[in-house]
């Protein structure tokens, strides 16, 4: 008999060729989904359903789905780590440690009753469901961070109750399991007790150590995200043998690595691009190709079940949300944020039904209910998240005036040192707002020909960029006068700052900011001129110090230089410590409540005699600001002459920034402050 020319795959598929583009395909569709507001998480959920071993057996969850959907889960705990604003988790800690326990304690008394009576069974099983209602999956987390809103202070409150909820419900897990197996003992607590602690010190202790060293030791993407990588294992295996739950490690891996990964950085843009293209869609598809909805036909009792459990589970999780937006002062959308995310159950709550199942103190029809409960909280999380989500990142788009009047940054990184490039490319993309992917511009200056070394710089530059998902514009002119081209090619294009490297002295008559250098200051009038000096890594900074001289606030550029100070903060999530007199300190703490600025401090520098005490108060992990002046302008001081002197003497270790604001020229030339003897 003559074989066919294409023999018909057997299903479920086993070629793993063919399983991986049918992945592919429903990643890839998912977010069609989005215009008809469906949030794309769902559809990769009902793909899983649809396509799975209960739907059209095209796909089987074998160990494949497996290993990737496992990774899944931590990575979403590792990014809710990563990407969170330590600062507005410090200070949302109180409200996260009282959600946290609206949201367990809630679920537990309210579920263990209904349970009892409703489901009718052991006080036992009833205890273990509960715990099912109280621990919660964030599986709506990549909602708020592809909608930009995770610095909100209610995410924060939610990430700090899933910490506790979770926690508390696998011990309720792991103590119902002893007992029922009659393992329960002192010498149990006692066990529990040493391995969490040797777990927190090898997490917060000791992995925050390694972690630094070799981040700023490691200098290829491709070894830094794999030590990344390692990392999150390492944690989520200790916190395993500790007897607690592996996403609970993958957070605190995210948590000590926070620090050392700025959200402007190749380094997070590959984190988040493999997880959301790989690793999350795995195991969102996963959940979905358990859930068996054919179980149903058969056995009226498991509806019974499910509906009951689906009930408790949200409403169990909607009132610990409104009793926190209440409680916290938060507005309904805020309330509502709370809810979506903590309202989905998904790797904890099946980790508990299947050992429930396995050792026989729940049944099928919990077991069916638990399942289709995932699947309807996950809708109903995901909904919801992303609705408040949009109304949220709408309300702070409104609500941030003074972002809209420095308009759109446009920066140019003049580029001709191969060795300082990088980190002015590093400092540009710090200075603006991580949504802003156009704004860099990148100029060439040649006094002969263009040279091949001069191309390969440029596309180095290019590539750097785009690592970061950012488009740089190269722009390449031939001129002999460099700061001259400078200024011409700022103002063709509109530009907002210059971002220019420390100058190097030739010789040692040659001055310390250089001819360039000192034409520019006093050529910039309509652009931000920042010099930057790179001593450290960016991503071992603790914080910024900025000098501030007396009538800064009178400057045009005032907001525009505080707006950049701003947004390296935020990036680096690290504080501003602002020198400056009483008089400018109200005009920034205006600008600090406008922005929803919280991490600064402040510090009398009533004169610029008084410069050096900055050097009492700097650290290792500072960097310097010094806002300066042109000269004729209302903040000029005589004394500023000085500042390269002392940033050479006292901050030579030290990574700085000399920021020259944008001046307006009308101002300075017909201003009575520029004409004090009124001479026409």
């Amino acid at each position: 008999m003559n074989q066919p020319f294409i023999s018909l795959p057997t299903l479920p598929l086993t070629d793993p060729i063919e399983i991986f583009l049918i992945v592919l395909l429903i990643i890839l569709c998912a977010p069609i989904l989005n215009k008809i507001k469906i949030p794309h998480i769902i559809g990769l959920i009902l793909a899983g359903m649809i396509l799975g071993p209960h739907g059209l057996n095209i796909l089987d969850y074998d160990k494949s789905f497996e290993l990737f959907g496992k990774v899944g889960i931590l990575y979403i705990m590792f990014q809710a780590g990563l990407e969170i604003d330590l600062v507005t988790f410090k200070q949302n800690k109180t409200s996260g440690i009282i959600f946290g326990i609206f949201t367990f304690i809630i679920p537990m008394i309210i579920g263990s009753v209904c349970n009892k009576y409703l489901l009718n069974v052991s006080w036992t099983e009833a205890i273990l469901i509960a715990s099912m209602y109280a621990s919660h999956t964030l599986i709506a987390y990549p909602i708020v961070s592809r909608m930009g809103i995770v610095k909100n202070k209610s995410i924060s409150i939610t990430i700090a109750g899933t910490i506790i909820t979770v926690t508390a419900s696998l011990i309720v897990l792991a103590v119902v399991i002893a007992t029922t197996k009659g393992t329960m003992s002192v010498g149990y607590w006692i066990k529990f007790i040493l391995s969490t602690i040797t777990f927190s010190i090898i997490v917060f202790l000791i992995l925050p150590k390694i972690s630094k060293f070799f981040l700023q030791k490691l200098s290829t993407g491709t070894s830094q995200y794999i030590f990344v990588l390692t990392i999150i294992f390492i944690a989520s295996l200790f916190a395993q043998w500790a007897g607690l739950e592996g996403i609970l490690g993958a957070f605190f891996a995210g948590l000590i690595l926070n620090r050392l990964i700025p959200n402007i950085s190749p380094l997070m843009n590959r984190i988040e691009f493999v997880g959301n293209a790989i690793f999350i869609p795995f195991f969102l598809i996963g959940i979905g190709m358990i859930i068996n909805l054919r179980a149903f036909v058969t056995d009226l009792h498991s509806i019974w079940v499910a509906i009951i459990m689906t009930i408790i589970a949200i409403v169990t999780k909607w009132i610990p949300a409104k009793m926190t937006q209440i409680t916290s002062h938060l507005s309904k959308d805020e309330g509502n944020l709370i809810f979506g995310l903590s309202a989905a159950q998904a790797a904890a709550t099946l980790a508990a039904a299947m050992i429930g199942y396995q050792i026989g103190l729940i049944n099928s029809a919990v077991l069916n209910g638990t399942v289709v409960m995932i699947l309807l909280t996950c809708t109903i999380s995901s909904v919801v998240t992303e609705h408040a989500s949009r109304k949220i990142a709408i309300s702070e788009a409104k609500r941030d005036i003074n972002r809209q009047k420095v308009g759109i940054p446009k920066v140019l990184i003049p580029i001709s040192n191969p060795q300082t490039m990088p980190l002015l490319i590093d400092i540009s993309n710090l200075i603006k707002p991580k949504e802003e992917r156009n704004s860099l511009f990148a100029l060439q200056i040649h006094q002969n020909n263009y040279t091949e070394t001069s191309a390969k710089l440029m596309d180095k530059a290019m590539k750097i960029a785009s690592a970061t998902e950012n488009v740089l514009e190269p722009i390449v002119k031939s001129d002999f006068n460099v700061a001259n081209c400078i200024v011409e090619t700022a103002n063709e294009k509109g530009i907002s700052d210059i971002v220019i490297g420390i100058h190097q002295k030739a010789n040692i008559v040659d001055t310390f900011l250089g001819s360039t250098t000192t034409s520019l200051i006093n050529s910039t009038f309509n652009q931000n001129l920042i010099i930057s000096s790179t001593k450290k890594p960016l991503n071992s900074l603790h914080r910024v110090v900025v000098a501030v001289p007396n009538n800064a606030e009178n400057e045009a550029g005032f907001t525009l230089w505080f707006d950049r100070i701003y947004n390296i903060c935020v990036q680096l999530s690290i504080k501003a410590l602002f020198f400056t007199n009483e008089l400018t300190k109200k005009t920034i703490e205006q600008l600090c409540d406008n922005y929803e600025f919280t991490n600064v401090e402040f510090r009398e520098l009533s004169a610029w005699e008084d410069f050096l005490i900055i050097t009492k108060e700097i650290n290792k992990h500072d960097a310097l600001a010094v806002i300066t002046a042109r000269k004729s302008t209302i903040s000029y001081n005589s004394l500023f002459d000085k500042i390269p002197h002392y940033l050479n003497k006292y901050f030579s270790e030290t990574n700085f920034l000399i920021i020259y604001p944008k001046q307006d020229i009308k101002e300075d030339i017909n201003t009575e402050a520029y004409n004090p003897l009124k001479i026409s």
